[in-house]
C-alpha cells in the first residue's frame, strides 16, 4: 500500500465520497459509478487501493444496513441514494468494490482483492471518541436540521459505531468528512488535536485540513 503522507489529500473511502457529493456527480447508479471509474483513472492504482480496503471494511462489518447507509449518506451529501433506487446498500458498496477491482485488473489481470489490514494504532481510539463526543450535539442538531441532508438520528451514534469497530484510521476520516459536510464550527484549539491525530496516523496535513473545516478563531473547545 501507498503511505499515507503520500496521499496530499482525503484518501479511500472518505477520499472518494468527497467527489460523489460535487453537484456535477450523476444521480444514478450507472452513472455514478461510471463517474467513480473517471476519478479512478485520475487518481491512480493506490487510490483505488484504498477504496477497496475501506469498502469491505464497510460491507463487512456488524453495523447493520441503517448504520451503512448513515455513512453513506452524510459522506455523499446525500447526493444519490441506493436505498431509494431499491439497491441494498451492501450490494451497492459492493458495486463500488467491483468497479476499483475492475480498474486494477485493466493493468493487472490476476488481481484479487485482499482482505482488510487489522486496524492499526489502537492508541488513538480514545482521542478519537473524544473529539466526536466534543462536537456530538452540534452534529446532532446539523443532522437533524440539515437543509441539504435528509434527517439522520443515527449520525452520531453510528459515527462512534463507527469508529469502535473501525478504528481510528477509518473512523478519524468518517468523522472529519461528517465534520466538513455539516460545516462544524471549530475552534483552532480543536483543529490542533484533529491534527495532532492525523499527523500520528501518517496522514498529508492536507487529509484533516483542505479549507472545508469551518474554523472560528474566537471559538474555546
Amino acid at each position: 500500500m501507498k503511505p499515507r503522507a503520500d496521499f496530499d489529500e482525503d484518501f479511500g473511502f472518505s477520499g472518494l465520497t468527497k467527489y460523489l457529493q460535487f453537484r456535477s456527480a450523476p444521480r444514478d447508479a450507472a452513472g455514478l459509478l461510471s463517474f467513480v471509474e473517471m476519478i479512478l483513472e485520475e487518481k491512480g492504482r493506490a487510490y483505488a487501493l484504498e477504496v477497496i480496503e475501506d469498502a469491505l471494511r464497510l460491507t463487512r462489518s456488524p453495523l447493520s444496513d441503517e448504520m451503512l447507509s448513515t455513512i453513506w449518506l452524510v459522506t455523499t451529501e446525500a447526493r444519490f441514494d441506493p436505498m431509494s433506487a431499491g439497491v441494498n446498500i451492501r450490494t451497492w458498496l459492493e458495486q463500488i468494490t467491483d468497479t476499483c477491482a475492475s480498474f486494477i485488473r485493466l493493468t493487472d489481470s490476476s488481481f484479487e482483492p485482499a482482505d482488510p489490514a487489522p486496524a492499526s494504532h489502537p492508541e488513538l481510539l480514545e482521542d478519537v471518541l473524544a473529539e466526536l463526543r466534543g462536537i456530538g450535539p452540534v452534529m446532532a442538531d446539523k443532522a437533524a436540521t440539515s437543509i441539504y441532508v435528509p434527517p439522520l438520528p443515527l449520525l452520531v451514534s453510528t459515527l462512534k459505531t463507527a469508529v469502535t469497530t473501525f478504528g481510528p484510521d477509518l473512523g478519524f476520516r468518517l468523522l472529519l468528512r461528517a465534520m466538513k459536510v455539516y460545516f462544524v464550527p471549530i475552534g483552532p484549539s480543536r483543529l490542533k488535536r484533529l491534527e495532532e491525530i492525523g499527523s500520528q496516523l501518517g496522514y498529508h496535513k492536507w487529509v484533516v485540513e483542505d479549507g472545508s473545516l469551518n474554523i472560528w478563531s474566537d471559538l474555546s473547545d
